[in-house]
Order: structure tokens, then C-alpha cells, then sequence
């Protein structure tokens, strides 16, 4: 990689005694990145050693990555998931968590300093993302990184902790003492909501995997139920407040929509504008799944007396603090199960298309 390095001044007022304080700002110019240049498998993943770093915006914070998670939305990405709005773009770089180090700060940063160490995500429509050894994040999207955890642990939550956090606290409103439905909670996304739901005061019950159930019982869920050896309709008792759908299918929906409360919420992650946009194009694909989207709410709303929504994952300061407190203090944490170095892309992909690791993979960078 190369850095450029500048010089700056600064003088104190007239009205004290004069005096020059140097210090060195260095930016760096290209560094390594994996960039995808056509959509396809693992194997299209290309770890370059001098790709270009763009001059810096005034809000945005140029992050030294020591660790990066694997999302399931990269991996679509990176099979052609969005390509309606990503391919005129490529070549793009994937990734859109981190863990990692203030190497710089744009002229309007104020709340984070170079040295600093510090974990965020990405908007999922970013063009650049964070497998690359220095990423460009907004300052919103960053916050102090836990002290208690590393970076390999940090670079797991943030992308899966927001997309909850959006659904539970900016869609749902969900406050204590109310009843939260997670399917599929043996996932990052649903692992993160159980735990924002508890430590909000809330009553969770989850469907999930029989080897998920162990760690959602011990993260505050009062019932787990394993989808695969029970009946779900029979398992679960009573209504719900908010329904949170990580699988998305037409039978999830089904039963998600069956057990909620009048005036609940049902959120799912499958929403389908990406899909139509691909089928579709933008000019055809964006209209047709707002209508679907609009037909949807209102039949529920009339039918059923609940709120329809699709739900993703976007930058909240706001929320990320608080991941950031419970993360501290041990009350939010999204297990990995492998980690790669990031010369070895291809293969922690490869692993996730085939199911070899079915938890959270994570890229290390020195």
C-alpha cells in the first residue's frame, strides 16, 4: 500500500504566548481489496494489492480493518442478488462489517478520533465495502468498538444487530413486558433480535434448529422450538405482539401472521424489491414491488388487523450505542464459528455456498 503524508500548523491565539504544534496526517492512496468483478461463484473473488482508496468526504471516516464478517448477503451479491442495481457499478467490493482502527477522518468528524479503535456496517446499497484493508464508512455507521471483545467478535454483530434493531425499535416499537415471535432465531439476524428483545424486557419465543436452542434458552428466550422435530402451530401458545420472519417463506409468513395480536407487527427480511428490480428491471421491478408490498398491507390490515412490513438493515447512531452497551457488557454477542485470513475469500465462500459452516465466518486482515 502507499500513504501519503501531509503537514499541518496550528498557532494558538494572539492573545497567548506563540507557539507551533506539527503533527502528521497520512492518507492512504491504494491498498489490498478483493473486488468481484461479474457476478458468479467463489472463484470470481479477486484479492488485488493496489487497489485505489478514494479521497475521504467530510463525514466519512477511513477505517483500518483487522477483521470483516461473512454476511448471507454477500454471498448473494455476490451471485448476482441486486444486480438491476450493482452491475452498471462493478467492479464492487463486498462486505459490510468491520472491526478495525481510525486511520483517518474526514474535515466534519467530530465524535471519533485516528487511533481509535471501532466496529460498524455498511448500508447494504454501498458500492465499496469492507474487504479491503482500509475501508470508507460514514461516521454514523461507526461507533467505539466494546474493549471487552475483539475484533474478530466485533466485526460479527453490527450488520445483524442493526438489521434487528430496525425491525424490534424503529418498526415494532417493542417495549417491556410485550410478547416478540422469532422465526428462525438460530441465525445472526434472529440471535440478535432475541437478545435486543430481552434486554428491552420483552417475552421471546423462537423456532430455530435443535443445535441453536441451547444458546437462545441461555441468551433469555423463554421457549425454543426446534422446527424440525415439532409441530410449530401446536408448540406455540398464545398471541404475539410483533412477529420477526428471518426465513420469509409462504408458510413462515402463514403462521407469523396467524399469531399476532390485533395492532401487531409482522417484519420480514425477504421483502422482494431486489428481486423484482432483477426480474424486472428498475423502471418495472421498483413499482411492482411497491404494489405488492401496498397490496399486502392493506390485505392484513383489513383481514387480520396487523402491520405488514419488509424489513432491512440501514445506519441508526443511535441504535449501534446501544448494541455497543449491551455488546460491552456481555448482553449481545453473535458466536463465530470459523474464521479465514483474507487471502483465503475464495474458500470461506465456497464453505458457506456448501453448507460446510452453517454459523458466522469471519475474514481476519494483518
Amino acid at each position: 500500500m502507499r500513504l501519503l503524508c501531509s503537514h499541518a500548523e496550528k498557532k494558538t491565539s494572539h492573545l497567548s504566548l506563540f507557539f507551533k504544534v506539527a503533527s502528521v496526517r497520512c492518507f492512504v492512496t491504494t491498498c489490498r481489496a478483493v473486488l468481484l468483478p461479474r457476478f458468479g461463484g467463489p472463484d470470481l473473488l479477486d484479492l488485488r494489492p493496489d487497489v485505489s482508496v478514494p479521497v475521504l468526504n467530510p463525514n466519512e471516516v477511513l477505517v483500518r480493518a483487522r477483521a470483516v464478517s461473512i454476511n448471507p448477503l454477500d454471498t448473494r451479491m455476490r451471485s448476482g442478488y441486486g444486480r438491476s442495481i450493482f452491475e452498471p457499478l462493478l467492479p464492487l467490493i463486498l462486505g459490510r462489517d468491520i472491526s478495525g482502527e481510525v486511520a483517518a477522518i474526514g474535515t466534519s468528524v467530530r465524535s471519533l478520533t485516528v487511533g481509535q479503535e471501532v466496529f460498524g456496517a455498511l448500508h447494504p446499497t454501498a458500492v465499496r465495502g469492507t474487504y479491503t484493508d482500509y475501508a470508507i464508512l460514514s461516521e454514523d455507521e461507526l461507533s467505539p468498538k466494546p474493549a471487552s471483545i475483539t475484533h474478530v467478535e466485533a466485526s460479527a454483530i453490527p450488520f445483524a444487530a442493526l438489521t434487528a434493531w430496525r425491525a424490534l425499535k424503529s418498526t415494532a416499537r417493542i417495549t417491556e413486558g410485550q410478547r416478540l415471535l422469532v422465526v428462525g432465531g438460530g441465525g445472526a439476524v434472529g440471535f440478535a433480535a432475541i437478545q435486543l428483545a430481552v434486554a428491552a424486557g420483552c417475552h421471546v419465543t423462537t423456532t430455530c434448529g435443535s443445535r441453536s436452542i441451547e444458546r437462545i434458552l441461555a441468551a433469555g428466550a423463554e421457549q425454543a422450538i426446534d422446527y424440525t422435530a415439532e409441530d410449530v402451530e401446536l408448540a406455540i401458545k398464545g398471541k404475539f405482539d410483533a412477529v420477526l420472519d428471518t426465513i420469509g417463506v409462504q408458510e413462515t409468513e402463514r403462521i407469523g401472521i396467524n399469531f399476532l395480536k390485533q395492532g401487531g407487527h409482522y417484519m420480514t427480511l425477504q421483502g422482494e424489491t431486489a428481486s423484482y428490480s432483477d426480474r424486472y428491471g428498475m423502471a418495472i421491478g421498483l413499482p411492482a414491488a411497491t404494489a405488492v408490498l401496498l397490496k399486502k398491507q392493506i390485505q392484513y390490515r383489513s383481514s387480520h388487523g396487523i402491520e405488514y412490513s419488509w424489513t432491512y438493515m440501514r445506519a441508526d447512531s443511535e441504535g449501534l450505542e446501544e448494541i455497543r452497551r449491551l455488546s460491552e457488557a456481555g448482553k449481545l454477542k453473535i458466536p463465530v464459528e470459523k474464521t479465514f485470513p483474507i487471502t483465503q475469500v475464495r474458500e470461506a465462500h465456497d464453505a458457506k455456498d456448501k453448507k460446510k459452516i452453517l454459523g458466522k465466518v469471519v475474514l481476519e486482515l494483518d
